[in-house]
């Protein structure tokens, strides 16, 4: 696979471009600069190559992370083919503008001017000191109107061979790390992957937009998904929609790790854990920095998770330190478990003989002499396992009977940690035309 890196000082509309040429909106885009901290991938495909583009971080920003963007776009560098140096020449060069161009020529890599904000002809007058960059002709192009750029990439393809590779036959597991910030998610993925590749702060809010970063373990292949930490409420724009893109990772998911602090807990691991409920997803509690709980402590932390994360009790536990990478191998492991059996289909004649089981183990609700009635049971989506039960009346269906039978479900039919939907559907006499629907 090909890789192409985005760069340019900050608010020149590079996340737009990465955006654009990757066809949907993976990168958070705002009018002001400093968005970006992380190096963000994505996958395209052009004229039969499949390119790695990479957006980075606004070069020499000024502030506290100008360093650290720096170091994540010289990782960026490593093995890219052809680099896009992002201008917004109406506003003209600046000094940011001359410190990254002669960066550029120190790495040696080839690169391609992208004239960015040219919306219409009439703007590339500005383009003309562009030339004396050294970099030859600048492509005028509008990320924001789709302007520019089929001449673009035809001018990224002038570096890039033939794409011969092999498509992957093994389809990656995508894993979302969900949490409040500084919880320690983007330290878990670093130890995980044995890279920097997430800027890591003691500070929260450090990640801005998820960070999706390919991985293989044991011969699967993993795309990990580090998010935004999610705040009761966001202070800012930017942070409330860095909470709308990690909602919409979570979405794409095949997994969550929930990530909690040891030491810290409080009622917003709550509401993460119905985020992570209502997605219907395999759910891993990851419980982080266990290395600092005091040994006296560690009964009355693991009471309080309990406790708090009650209605997920059916999901695992995987207790971690990133600083030592205690657990890291644990995490990987138990999600290859748990996506298989996400994926789990059990035939409708064993479902059936267990039906009867559990009927004789735990008497059905009743109302008024007249008893719920079970007739037939079958599985009827994967991915999460969903089970349809014909019954005589679903209004008899309690919630303590229906936790019940999702528990037996759980343990008998081997799906420990999984979320277990049912569909109550009526038939007979009683039959209302109407179904009762419960997720877990």
């Amino acid at each position: 696979m090909h890789k192409v890196a985005i760069v340019g000082r900050p608010n020149v509309g590079k996340s737009s471009l990465f955006n654009r040429l990757i066809g949907r909106r993976e990168a958070v885009v705002a009018d002001l600069p400093g968005v970006t901290r992380d190096a963000k991938e994505g996958l395209m495909l052009h004229q039969n190559h499949r390119i790695t583009l990479i957006d980075t971080g606004g070069l020499w920003s000024g502030d506290e992370w100008e360093d650290a963007i720096r170091q994540k776009a010289e990782w960026a560098m490593e093995g890219a083919q052809a680099v896009i140096f992002v201008l917004d020449p109406r506003e003209g060069l600046s000094a940011a503008d001359y410190e990254v161009t002669d960066w550029l020529r120190r790495l040696g890599k080839p690169v391609i001017i992208a004239a960015n904000k040219m919306d219409s002809p009439k703007h590339e007058v500005y383009m003309a000191e562009l030339w004396g960059l050294g970099f030859g002709e600048p492509v005028a192009i509008s990320a924001e109107h789709a302007r520019g750029l089929d001449d673009l990439l035809d001018r990224v393809m002038e570096h890039l061979p033939e794409d011969t590779e092999d498509v992957p036959e093994i389809a990656p597991i995508r894993i979302s790390l969900i949490g409040r910030p500084n919880v320690g998610k983007s330290s878990l993925l670093n130890a995980i992957t044995q890279t920097d590749r997430a800027i890591v702060a003691d500070m929260p809010g450090t990640t801005r937009d998820s960070l999706d970063v390919e991985w293989d373990y044991g011969g699967q292949r993993f795309v990990l998904v580090d998010t935004a930490g999610i705040r009761k409420k966001p202070d800012t724009a930017v942070e409330d929609y860095a909470i709308q893109r990690s909602q919409a990772a979570i979405g794409r998911s095949d997994l969550i790790w929930l990530v909690v602090n040891a030491g810290d807990l409080g009622d917003h691991e709550l509401k993460l854990a119905n985020l992570a409920y209502d997605s219907g997803k395999p759910v891993i509690v990851i419980v982080n920095k266990w290395d600092l709980v005091p040994d006296s402590d560690l009964k009355a932390t693991e009471k309080e998770l309990n406790q708090k994360l009650h209605h997920i009790s059916y999901a695992p536990r995987v207790y971690t330190s990133a600083i030592n990478e205690y657990g890291i191998h644990e995490m990987l492991a138990e999600a290859m478990k748990l996506h298989e059996k996400w994926q789990s289909r059990i035939p409708t004649s064993e479902l059936n003989r267990w039906l009867g089981v559990w009927q004789m183990r735990q008497s059905v609700p009743n109302f008024h002499g007249k008893k719920l009635k079970m007739y037939f049971m079958t599985q009827v989506e994967t991915a999460p396992p969903t089970f349809a039960i014909f019954c005589n009346r679903a209004d008899f269906v309690t919630r303590a009977y229906e936790g019940f039978l999702q528990n037996r479900i759980r343990e008998d039919l081997q799906l420990a940690g999984i979320p277990v939907r049912l569909k109550w559907n009526e038939k007979g006499p009683y039959k209302r035309g109407k179904n009762a629907e419960n997720d877990d």
